[in-house]
């Protein structure tokens, strides 16, 4: 998956699965060749011809339409052309209220753009709606508390996310610049 640099830090899209687990694929789909390009970085004119496609040509799942659309967006980022990304993921969020990853990429767009305060309520509704990354999603919060001057919930969100993925080095490289004091 692709980083984002906001400010030095590093930030990532989520892309979705074009097809659930119980879903068989005959042959090459483009929705899931839509997937392929979102999540390993084929971010090109073919791979957003793909996803076009995918959208106009296949009949897809309700679930494949919002997780084709959530990867469009994720590609169109890549190449620079945020504004059709960010309709790409308005129309995940309107065709399914209740997909949290479409939230957490609209979130992690504003703040891409410096638009702190416009990321948090999706960047919550990504997390209250069970994201897939919630790591990703409480540093991105993190983030946002920070620019927003809440510098306690910044600091508590940047330990959740280090706790949700021990692994991660991001958010352990953003709790060392907190010096924590007792009152």
């Amino acid at each position: 998956m692709k980083r984002l640099f906001i400010a030095g830090y590093a930030l990532t899209l989520v892309p979705l699965g074009a097809a659930g687990a119980s879903v068989v694929v005959y042959g090459n789909s483009l929705a899931e060749a839509c997937y392929h390009s979102s999540l390993l970085k084929a971010w090109t004119s073919q791979a957003l011809e793909e996803c076009n496609r995918a959208l106009s040509d296949e009949p897809l799942s309700a679930h494949d339409r919002v997780a084709t659309f959530v990867n469009r967006g994720i590609v169109r980022v890549h190449m620079g052309d945020t504004k059709a990304a960010d309709r790409d993921f308005d129309r995940a969020i309107l065709l399914d209220p209740a997909e949290p990853d479409s939230y957490l990429n609209k979130g992690l767009l504003r703040l891409r753009a410096d638009q702190a305060a416009d990321a948090m309520p999706l960047i919550d509704q990504a997390i209250a709606k069970g994201t897939t990354m919630p790591a990703l999603a409480h540093y991105a919060r993190g983030l946002a508390f920070e620019r927003l001057g809440n510098v306690r919930a910044a600091y508590a969100d940047l330990q959740r996310a280090r706790a949700l993925d021990p692994g991660w080095r991001l958010p352990a490289e953003q709790l060392a610049r907190y010096e924590v004091r007792p009152k």
